[in-house]
């Protein structure tokens, strides 16, 4: 990977990291505390058991994001989770600065996680991913081993 990309891996890694930290550490454990959260999933119609295990993804899948630990693996787990929470949000309109917050901001912290999935850890990573889909390996693989088209 050029010095470039794995940098900006690693930012996009740090950035989401600290993102899903201040989401589960400060605004559902703190601002909200767990109940208040519960009680927020509950009336979108959802199990308010699903509070405490967002948490618990949120908060580990931060520390191991900004850790380096499996990052394309993190990522495809915490995916689902921002997808729930564009749906949460799609009801107060686009803008996150609308009241209750719209799904604009869920969104795009969506792609930005599906975006770290295909890029991997990039750099400073403690454990790097295993590949999510088997990568061949040897001479004739990748790009420059399929033949170019015929110009018959």
């Amino acid at each position: 990977m050029p010095v470039a990309t794995d940098l900006a891996a690693f930012l996009l890694r740090i950035a989401l990291g600290l993102m899903f930290l201040a989401h589960s550490l400060w605004l559902k454990l703190f601002v909200f505390t767990l109940p208040g959260t519960a009680a927020f999933f509950t009336s979108l119609g959802l199990p308010g058991w699903s509070a405490y295990l967002v948490f618990a993804l949120e908060a580990a899948g931060g520390l191991l994001l900004i850790l380096g630990v499996q990052v394309r693996w993190v990522s495809l787990v915490l995916f689902p989770v921002l997808l729930g929470a564009t749906w949460a949000h799609a009801g107060n309109g686009w803008m996150f600065g609308y009241p209750n917050g719209g799904w604009e901001y869920p969104a795009y912290l969506s792609l930005l996680a599906l975006v770290q999935v295909l890029v991997g850890e990039g750099a400073f990573a403690l454990s790097r991913s295993t590949p999510l889909l088997p990568i061949p390996s040897g001479p004739n693989s990748g790009p420059s081993s399929v033949p170019a088209p015929s110009t018959r």
